[in-house]
């Protein structure tokens, strides 16, 4: 029999995934031996890699409080990544017990997971969407069935759009998610960069390019561009070490981190 590289429940097996190295950094059960490849080979350049990946989940879910705090009861994660707690509706449905939550990912080994544990409370409402950032109608289209947007909603778009090279346009996915979004709504974002360490970070391009995928670090001046049009909440965007807006705080083990992030509300 020809080995096609998919699995028995239609993954593909012989090629990495950027969620399911990301499972791997974060010490998860739910990759295959390409992806562990993979992400060893970044490992070597970039030593602090789990560190990497534990403080971006770190923002996530202080950016995820901060806006649970503030009144907002829906949220829309894309890229979300196979589930690894406590996850986004664990953090906000503690605050908001009837808080709805929709995820999002392009990879069925994600679907796969978030059915057997994306569990929310009784009184509110998690949903999957298997869908790509590259299709944001498509995932607007099918939030809409369970979130209302006549009320503020949260979209959150941690450690995805530097998966997205230029030519795929982030900046008007990203317009396009947020345009159906009513006054009040916020967005949430890390996105690495190169900015402290280009020639690693350098390398670390290449290896996921090798392995298929894109991987296009910004500085901190295309990232500040993505969050045109709304109101930055302070600090503005700053290296995830410095974004501080709870009150247990980043941490140290976030420092140096090459990852900028921010929160913003639309008008």
């Amino acid at each position: 029999m020809t080995d096609t590289g998919y699995g028995t429940d239609g993954v593909h097996t012989g090629k990495a995934h950027s969620a399911r190295m990301y499972d791997y950094f974060l010490n998860g059960k739910d990759h295959y031996p390409v992806d562990a490849a993979a992400a060893e080979q970044v490992l070597k350049v970039l030593p602090d890699g789990r560190r990497l990946a534990r403080a971006n989940r770190g923002f996530m879910r202080r950016a995820a409080r901060h806006l649970a705090r503030q009144g907002i009861r829906q949220f829309l994660d894309v890229g979300t990544g196979i589930p690894t707690e406590p996850n986004l509706h664990q953090v906000v449905q503690e605050i908001t017990p009837d808080a709805r939550i929709v995820y999002v990912d392009n990879d069925p080994v994600v679907l796969r997971h978030a059915e057997a544990l994306l569990r929310g409370t009784p009184a509110g409402r998690t949903e999957y969407v298997q869908a790509d950032v590259r299709e944001p109608a498509k995932i607007v289209a099918e939030a809409r069935e369970v979130l209302d947007f006549r009320e503020p909603v949260a979209l959150s778009l941690i450690a995805l759009l530097h998966f997205l090279p230029d030519e795929a346009d982030p900046q008007e996915a990203l317009r396009t998610l947020l345009e159906p979004l009513p006054p009040g709504s916020a967005l949430m974002l890390a996105h690495g960069t190169g900015d402290f360490d280009p020639e690693a970070l350098g390398r670390v391009t290449e290896i996921y390019r090798a392995s298929g995928m894109s991987l296009r670090l910004r500085s901190r001046t295309e990232v500040h561009a993505l969050f045109e049009g709304l109101e930055l909440a302070e600090p503005g965007v700053v290296p995830l070490e410095e974004w501080d807006l709870e009150p247990e705080g980043a941490g140290a083990d976030t420092a140096g981190v090459p990852v900028y992030v921010g929160v913003a509300h639309k008008a």
